[in-house]
């Protein structure tokens, strides 16, 4: 009986240890949900600066004509 538990012992010793990583999402997945924060983020980013610091309307931000407005501002000093 201890003679086979000193067998295992040894052969536990020799093999390595590999222990099989399982992932709960799949690297596609998570790529799509960093991309998918990072335009909320940016988004909410936007929308807040433009209503709360420039004192505009929150929704405006959206609009053409203000991206319009906001290009002509910093490309006028160039």
């Amino acid at each position: 009986m201890r003679q086979q538990f000193e067998e295992e012992e040894k052969e536990a010793e020799t093999k390595p240890n590999r222990r099989i990583k399982v992932r709960l999402m799949p690297i596609w997945l998570r790529l799509l949900i960093v991309i998918g924060l990072i335009i909320i983020a940016v988004l909410s980013g936007a929308l807040l600066g433009y209503s709360v610091i420039g004192g505009g309307h929150a929704l405006d931000v959206f609009q053409k004509s203000t991206w319009t407005h906001i290009i002509d501002i910093v490309n006028k000093g160039a």
